[in-house]
């Protein structure tokens, strides 16, 4: 007879060469058995086995259904001769075994030595163990994250191992710090950071995922974690004598039910920066010294990998600050605009890129529009990122066109990959070590220009896409510019497009990674923009408009940063503004002291006249003197007020310190000692010299006093 498989449902034997199986009818006769049968019991086949008959269910009783086990236990030999304790499965047959005996009713009695199912459950700990072993080893340190990590050790503790475990983290080490090196056990603050239980285990009074956990002394119990060696409590009546917490709060501590306990560090170069506790209450035997030692094994690994996540956490966080620390004010408004930015890297932001935008105040209350993109992701593109936007801002403070502006961005691109390529040919590198890319390496910018004052806006992008204009009674559109290369290719122009917008309108500046999905047309995407903009209420605050179709638009597995820029447009009107032209006629200077001291009483901005007389006179006067004529004299009134004067020479005026003997050269000087700022920017027709002075200023008040 083949020896059987286990028939169903209950504890299995470790073997089935430990197993002997009977087949008896319903008078306890053999019908059939297995060779080890013959040396457990003394039944031979065709004969009557005493030892199993008092088994049998009694004549017309129902044992019920094929496959119900019931267990008895039994006396049998060894193969040594000794009488040992037998484990009984009772089970009734469907069938007839074949050319047996013909009984309406057979049975099925597998026999099994008592000490081979306690064998077989210590092989099935071991068999637990090693499969937690290894499942530690596969799963633990794949994640970056704190508290992923956590929450993946206790998944795997429970329940094979343990009936409950948590996981209780240093604050210090959640923020991403190093942990401070305690001394004794009572100075260990840790908060709930994960924990996993069994169905039946009660543990509604325990702490709860989050808490920080209530202080506990200093005693001998606990010392040993300061080691890095685990606690092991067989018993947990012993806590309640030992873990020297009021008795009041022990339940948030202990488990109710729980009989055995391991309180294993998560220790790492000497620091503690966690605690690791286990439970049992429904699995049957103590933790022991084995699994302790298991339980240290994996608790060891999952603290280099939290370790690894936390200095992880702390220069993503300083990378991240970095980022946001370049990026301006989420909201500004000014005379020209109100803009909201937002941003976001790739991977719901675990991460960092090389996305940002901009917003630049200019002279005569215009603004600067910039919003750019460097390949790649981290530190360094975060750090590229950092050049790029410095130098825009260097670039838009000499007040150029914006063709002319990433002309010069470019030219400073390809600076810094030649830079680059060059310090790595000349440093020493390992054999084989590959050369890193260079520090800005297909990034791309759109920078774009409006002027309040004229109502219009220009723009130039370098591999970016266009802007979307939303007028204020009218459809979505993108504006037509002309797509330059991106930055760092050299000798090709950027072209200028320049475009009439209405106040009232809104501007969407964004990158490609707000339109660009995994497997999508960037096409798609774009449209998907437009249309979202078709469908908002553009009276909604220009915040909550911003959160609304980043949303939207953004797709749901974002492959790179995206970043977007929204500008509601602003203009200034007719009574905001005065300008006169002038003739290249000396004599017309006092005319302009009169127009200027004239608009000023009409603005009842009386205390700015006596400055403003000044610094239009003398720059009347140089205009008219060094280029000739027509001169134009604009006065412009909004948070300050701005005085400028344009003529149609091309030269830069230059601030000198005039010598005592000089007989000229100090009106610039006074100008700039008189105004808050002044500059000079070179138009298509020649060059605007500009001043400005805060409205009710010191500077103001100082003069009208005079």
């Amino acid at each position: 007879m083949r020896e059987p498989e286990h028939p169903g449902p209950g504890p299995a034997p470790a073997s089935v060469s430990d197993t002997a199986a009977v087949v008896l009818d319903g008078e306890g006769v053999v019908v059939a058995r297995s060779e080890r049968a013959a040396t457990l019991l003394e039944c031979s086949p065709g004969r009557t086995c005493v030892p199993l008959l008092a088994m049998l269910p009694r004549a017309g009783t129902d044992a019920g259904p094929a496959g119900h086990l019931m267990t008895v236990p039994g006396d049998g030999d060894d193969h040594a001769g000794q009488k040992v304790p037998l484990v009984c499965t009772v089970v009734r047959l469907t069938a007839r075994t074949p050319g047996g005996p013909g009984a309406d009713t057979q049975w099925l009695v597998l026999v099994t030595p008592a000490e081979t199912a306690q064998e077989a459950a210590e092989r099935d700990a071991r068999r637990r163990r090693t499969a937690l072993s290894q499942a530690a080893a596969a799963g633990i340190g794949t994640s970056l994250d704190v508290i992923e990590m956590a929450e993946t050790l206790v998944n795997l503790l429970v329940p094979d191992f343990a009936d409950l475990a948590t996981v209780d983290i240093a604050e210090n080490v959640l923020v991403g710090d190093e942990p401070p090196r305690f001394d004794t056990s009572g100075e260990v603050r840790l908060r709930r950071t994960a924990a996993a239980q069994s169905p039946e285990i009660s543990a509604e009074d325990l702490l709860a995922v989050g808490e920080a956990l209530p202080a506990v002394t200093d005693s001998a119990l606990m010392r040993p974690l300061m080691k890095g060696l685990p606690v092991l409590v067989p018993d947990v009546a012993v806590l309640h004598a030992k873990l020297g917490v009021d008795p009041k709060a022990l339940p948030l501590f202990v488990p109710s039910g729980a009989h055995s306990s391991v309180a294993m560090p998560l220790y790492a170069r000497g620091l503690i920066l966690g605690c690791v506790t286990v439970w049992r209450s429904q699995l049957p035997s103590a933790f022991g010294e084995e699994d302790a030692a298991l339980l240290q094994d994996v608790v060891s690994r999952a603290a280099l990998g939290v370790d690894n996540a936390r200095r992880y956490t702390r220069e993503h966080r300083s990378v991240v600050t970095l980022q946001r620390s370049l990026l301006p004010r989420s909201a500004l408004d000014s005379a020209a605009a109100e803009t909201v930015g937002v941003y976001q890297p790739a991977g719901g932001g675990l991460g960092v890129g090389g996305d940002w935008f901009d917003v630049i105040p200019l002279p005569s209350l215009r603004v600067a529009f910039v919003v750019g993109d460097v390949v790649g992701h981290g530190l360094d593109a975060t750090a590229a990122m950092a050049r790029l936007r410095t130098a825009v801002q260097t670039l838009a403070d000499l007040d150029l066109d914006p063709g002319e502006l990433l002309t010069h961005l470019d030219d400073l691109v390809l600076g810094f990959s030649e830079e680059q390529m060059t310090s790595e040919s000349c440093s020493e590198r390992p054999e084989g070590s590959e050369r890193s890319e260079p520090a800005v390496l297909g990034a791309t910018c759109l920078y774009a220009v409006y002027d309040p004052v004229a109502g219009r806006c220009a723009a130039a992008a370098a591999g970016h896409p266009p802007p979307v204009l939303l007028p204020p009674d009218g459809e979505p559109v993108f504006l037509g510019v002309t797509p330059g290369p991106p930055l760092g290719v050299g000798g090709v122009p950027f072209e200028v497009t320049d475009v009439g917008v209405r106040p009232g309108s809104m501007l969407a500046f964004f990158t490609d990674g707000l339109v660009e999905s995994r497997g999508g047309d960037i096409e798609e995407g774009m449209e998907r923009l437009r249309g979202s903009f078709a469908g908002a209420d553009p009276r909604l605050p220009l915040d909550e408009l911003s959160r609304t179709v980043f949303d939207g638009v953004r797709p749901q597995e974002p492959v790179d940063d995206a970043a977007l820029l929204l500008a509601r447009i602003h203009a200034l009107s007719s009574d905001q503004v005065a300008e006169w032209e002038l003739e290249a006629d000396l004599s017309l200077v006092a005319r302009a002291r009169e127009l200027v001291v004239g608009q000023l009483s009409d603005w009842q901005l009386d205390d700015l006249g006596f400055v403003t007389e000044l610094v239009a006179s003398e720059l009347v006067t140089n205009a008219i003197r060094y280029a000739g004529g027509p001169v134009g004299l604009r006065l412009i009134r909004d948070r300050v007020l701005v005085c400028e004067v344009s003529d149609h020479s091309s030269t830069q005026p230059r601030l000198r310190r005039a010598r005592e003997t000089d007989e000229g050269g100090r009106g610039l000087f006074l100008v700039a000692q008189l105004t808050d700022r002044w500059g000079c920017r070179f138009t298509s027709t020649g060059k605007t010299i500009w001043t400005e002075q805060p409205i009710g200023g010191p500077l103001a008040q100082t003069a009208a006093g005079r």
